[in-house]
């Protein structure tokens, strides 16, 4: 792929993909509102027509669809009419904004390099669902969010972006899953800020900013910005 995601000459546009009540999706939408986040939204698309990321989008008047999984054969012929209409709106980036479908490789692959997800663990601990009550069974005393690129293996893409918490004494999976989600939204908003201002990209297995491989995934500061991390080193 090319260095950038987007020509210079226009905002980079970006599809979401979301399930549930759209709170990523929101502060995406805020931050841009506020001039934090130099995007255009080419379209939100769910498998839920209930998602409440729908309404969030028609209510800013974002392109919004939800498609039936049920209406499909299977997932490939349910993932190859969705992101083809995905495909129509010409999106820069996609942004996997809790959306809870396994997604066909063929469609992962349609769009490497270009696909994000946000998922509420610090990666590669705990792929898959039920993250905070893992962890707090695990006995973490730090949990988190991280922003990866979606290749085929289940949320396995090289990470970009990481959020921490504390786990405390006493945390359920719901308090844990709270506090997580305050994190979560800036982390992403950092994440596709710097997406979109064409500073970072898949490398293979890597992350590179600014045209240099990381070395461990980006952290989300107080300041809400995100930083690079301090390696130690063992020469």
């Amino acid at each position: 792929m090319s260095d950038s995601l987007h020509p210079a000459s226009r905002p980079c546009r970006i599809a979401v993909l979301a399930s549930g009540r759209g709170s990523n999706l929101a502060a995406l939408v805020a931050a841009r509102a506020a001039g934090r986040l130099p995007v255009e939204f080419a379209g939100v698309f769910s498998d839920r027509a209930g998602a409440g990321a729908l309404d969030i989008a028609r209510a800013h008047g974002i392109p919004a669809l939800a498609l039936s999984p049920k209406e499909f054969a299977d997932r490939a012929a349910f993932d190859e009419s969705l992101f083809s209409r995905i495909a129509a709106v010409q999106p820069d980036l996609i942004v996997c904004a809790g959306y809870m479908r396994l997604i066909s490789e063929a469609a992962v692959r349609r769009f490497a390099g270009r696909m994000i997800n946000i998922h509420p663990s610090l990666l590669p601990k705990y792929p898959g669902l039920h993250t905070h009550a893992r962890a707090i069974a695990a006995g973490e005393r730090e949990h988190g969010a991280s922003v990866h690129y979606v290749i085929p293996a289940l949320d396995a893409g090289p990470v970009i972006a990481q959020a921490t918490v504390p786990v405390l004494a006493g945390d359920t999976p719901e308090t844990l899953a709270r506090r997580v989600l305050e994190r979560e939204h800036p982390l992403l908003v950092a994440s596709v800020r710097l997406l979109a201002e064409g500073r970072v990209r898949q490398a293979g297995a890597a992350v590179e900013l600014d045209g240099r491989p990381l070395p461990a995934p980006l952290l989300l500061g107080p300041d809400q910005e995100l930083h690079l991390p301090c390696v130690s080193s063992t020469a």
